[in-house]
């Protein structure tokens, strides 16, 4: 065989194999129950884990549905923060506050659709008011602070973010919503990430979008997920796109892309809160 036909055919060979693994891997990619399964079990078995990549960080605010536990939404896990500076790693002890989202099924919980429409009006409600209980009664004051949440759980995290009691009382670094459109986006402490698939349009849907969409659309980090555009499908971009390594595998645990930072979790410290309608102090 001639030189040249030689390396025509070694071209289309590597290539068949590459785009050949590609289809292996994205076949072997895990469904997001399992995903969301694995975490659950980590944090039961009260293990020490690091999370490399925003998708973990999707995976254990999943745990909050009432589908995977019955506990409640809001969920506390002691950690230490390991960010790159531009010579030297540090570290930061911090507390990780993870809020799930739109929960109709959950019983006496306030994460229903009256509050979808009370915290994308940016108004008060019961799921922020049992967030700041739970924060309050349960990490030292002076403690920094990491919010995490999907949905509804991003919108009330950046709610979160923007009291004056927690603000007052705690040091927020970070606030990362997956598919959450901006809420009270003047006030908020630390650095915020919103993350949204092409496909989910659930980061529009608030009030920001008619008083500062170019804002609303521009603070919004989008990746492709390769959805559809059924009912189905969209429901998939906006439920399962972030827990997937594959989509959201460049952004740190902060939210950012191609940040470094990383985040070290004790799941024996982990504790579950509800949000239940009727809030006592």
């Amino acid at each position: 065989m001639k030189k040249g036909l030689k390396r025509v055919f070694a071209g289309v060979l590597a290539a068949t194999m590459v785009f050949g693994m590609s289809i292996t891997s994205f076949a072997a990619e895990k469904t997001n129950d399992q995903l969301v399964a694995e975490t659950y079990a980590q944090v039961t078995s009260g293990q020490t884990v690091t999370f490399d990549d925003v998708s973990d960080m999707a995976r254990l605010v999943q745990i909050g549905y009432s589908d995977v536990q019955k506990k409640g939404p809001i969920v506390i896990t002691q950690g230490q923060l390991k960010t790159k500076t531009l010579w030297w790693y540090t570290t930061k002890d911090v507390y990780v506050v993870t809020l799930s989202g739109t929960d109709t099924d959950a019983e006496n919980q306030s994460t229903g659709w009256w509050t979808d429409l009370l915290v994308g009006f940016e108004q008060d409600n019961k799921y922020i008011k049992n967030i700041r209980k739970a924060v309050v009664n349960n990490i030292p004051s002076g403690s920094n602070i990491i919010f995490a949440g999907h949905s509804l759980g991003g919108m009330v995290a950046q709610q979160a973010a923007s009291d004056d009691t927690i603000k007052n009382n705690y040091n927020v670094l970070n606030t990362v919503c997956f598919g959450s459109p901006v809420i009270n986006g003047f006030s908020r402490e630390g650095t915020v990430k919103r993350l949204g698939d092409t496909k989910d349009v659930v980061p529009y849907l608030s009030l920001t979008t008619f008083t500062n969409v170019i804002w609303q659309a521009a603070g919004l980090n989008r990746e492709n997920g390769g959805y559809g555009s059924s009912v189905s499908e969209l429901k998939k971009a906006h439920c399962e796109s972030y827990q997937r390594e594959s989509v959201w595998g460049n952004y740190d645990v902060t939210g950012t892309k191609n940040g470094s930072a990383s985040l070290t979790l004790y799941f024996s410290t982990t504790r579950i809160y509800a949000s239940p309608v009727s809030v006592t102090d």
